[in-house]
């Protein structure tokens, strides 16, 4: 008996292993977290804009969020958001190419495939569970290693069902991917760069290119999409399409600035270095310098990039977060005020003018911050950031029932439901009954209480 039992527990533990990494592979993963960047997410947006549109998606109801990982890795997670690695950002060398990207991703939101791979795990949960049955049958009858060798088997079914499903999803992917680049009107030439870089990324690291390699993906071969791909990209009328030259402006400077915030300051002055003047250099080597705690060098990085443009918010926002994080909020105040203006309030860029205006301790800006920051939470709700600064002013000017409500809003959304719960029942005691924030009191502490409830029901 006590043989039987260690051959159980030693087959059960191989299956319940075996679904773990079914699910590992089926589950991507948000890494690091999200990178929230004015100048990023408006860019990304402006990529993806016409192919939503061609995906017949609405527009403004297609997310593209940046995830801190450096994985050169896409991926769709239920609903229409498309999450975007920075690693992928930095291999990419074109706009053209993440485009590509965008397309083959939403090819998946429009093809339903987060819901279907649900239903590829199932199946391939299912094989597994009947070869653990069989497994545990066969153990019974005193063949150990039968019993294995059922459950290996099954196993192994389970894992190519699963593959194979996700490969077949991968091929629609490409060929939707495709049909929304040629309706967009933008070549697929930068699509097929990228899986070129993704090919070159397989042959470094010695990853084959056999049949017997692509049973064990759950993408199919990068040599054999391209091999597809090029033949619908070469014949389609959008092949010789040049790319925007503003956006791929933008996406160079963008892909510099990431690069600088990401890395570590050594890296980026190797790969920007002082000789090379052009707008991206600079604003790598901005970031580099200011990580460095080189507050001179980064405000003449940001003083060159502003003396070629003194209209662009987002070079303003760069010496205003450099002069804010380095104590100096007083003399942040005047560029953030004014790349504020310049994109009407934009959400991130105003949360950090109130910020710089608390941080004075001065109060002849508190009511400056209230506006600034309650235009930014009616643009954003979801920037935990600046509910809590305008938590902070509210408490400095005395309005603690709407400080509450705004600790409430932060709270829930960095997922400390207990404090959120208080804070709400605090604003809502306190709060004008049937107004406004009072009814919004009452959707926070709902949204705590049920969160605290599932969790209650999961432990």
């Amino acid at each position: 008996m006590a043989t039987l039992n260690t051959s159980l527990a030693r087959l059960s533990a191989q299956f319940l292993a075996c679904l773990l990494a079914v699910s590992l592979v089926a589950q991507p993963a948000m890494a690091q977290g999200v990178l929230r960047d004015a100048e990023t997410e408006a860019l990304l947006q402006d990529m993806a804009a016409p192919l939503v549109e061609a995906a017949g998606l609405r527009p403004g109801n297609v997310d593209v969020v940046l995830v801190n990982d450096p994985s050169i890795n896409a991926f769709v997670a239920g609903g229409q958001v498309v999450y975007i690695h920075s690693g992928l950002i930095n291999a990419a060398g074109s706009a053209n190419e993440v485009q590509g990207v965008i397309a083959h991703e939403l090819g998946h939101i429009t093809g339903g495939h987060v819901i279907s791979g649900s239903e590829g795990m199932r199946t391939a949960q299912t094989i597994s569970i009947l070869s653990l049955l069989l497994g545990v049958a066969a153990a019974v009858a005193g063949g150990g290693d039968a019993a294995m060798g059922v459950m290996m088997a099954g196993q192994r079914a389970a894992m190519g069902k699963y593959l194979a499903f996700s490969r077949v999803q991968e091929s629609a992917a490409d060929a939707a991917g495709a049909q929304y680049l040629s309706d967009a009107g933008i070549s697929g030439k930068g699509s097929l760069e990228f899986f070129g870089t993704l090919l070159n990324q397989e042959y470094r690291y010695n990853r084959s290119q056999s049949d017997e390699a692509a049973f064990n993906r759950t993408h199919p071969l990068s040599g054999d999409r391209i091999a597809r791909l090029r033949e619908v990209y070469e014949v389609d009328p959008a092949w010789n399409t040049p790319s925007d030259p503003e956006l791929e402006a933008r996406f160079q400077r963008v892909k510099a600035k990431l690069f600088g915030y990401l890395a570590e300051p050594t890296q980026t002055l190797r790969a920007y270095p002082v000789t090379d003047t052009t707008v991206p250099a600079r604003y790598a080597r901005a970031y580099a310098y200011h990580k460095d705690a080189r507050i001179d060098a980064a405000l003449s990085e940001a003083d060159a990039l502003i003396a070629t443009d003194d209209t662009n918010p987002y070079f303003l926002e760069l010496r205003g977060q450099v002069l804010l994080e380095s104590g100096r909020p007083a003399e942040a105040i005047v560029p953030l005020r004014r790349a504020t203006e310049l994109t009407g309030a934009q959400p991130l860029i105003a949360s950090m003018l109130g910020h710089a205006l608390i941080a004075t301790e001065d109060p002849s800006h508190h009511e400056e911050a209230e506006q600034v920051l309650r235009a930014a939470v009616a643009k954003d709700r979801l920037n935990p950031f600046a509910w809590y600064q305008l938590g902070v002013v509210y408490a400095a000017r005395g309005d603690m029932p709407r400080a509450h409500l705004a600790s409430a809003e932060q709270q829930v959304m960095t997922h400390n439901y207990i404090e959120a719960l208080r804070s709400a029942q605090r604003a809502e005691a306190a709060l004008p009954e049937g107004s406004a924030d009072w009814l919004r009191a009452q959707d926070v502490r709902m949204q705590a209480q049920a969160a605290l409830e599932d969790a209650r029901d999961r432990s």
